[in-house]
């Protein structure tokens, strides 16, 4: 069996660089989302 393969679970560099791409699209659709609407995040979500 080869060693090669690594996991792609927890804290790997595979999943921590999607995680911060997922990141960076969410606060990107957050901005522009509130660029149109001109309501906070907050108060789209019903919490301001």
């Amino acid at each position: 069996m080869s060693d090669n393969v690594q996991p792609r679970f927890g804290f790997v560099n595979f999943a921590e660089t999607w995680n911060g791409r997922l990141a960076m699209a969410g606060i990107l659709i957050g901005l522009s989302t509130e660029l149109i609407t001109g309501q906070s995040i907050f108060t789209q979500i019903g919490l301001g």
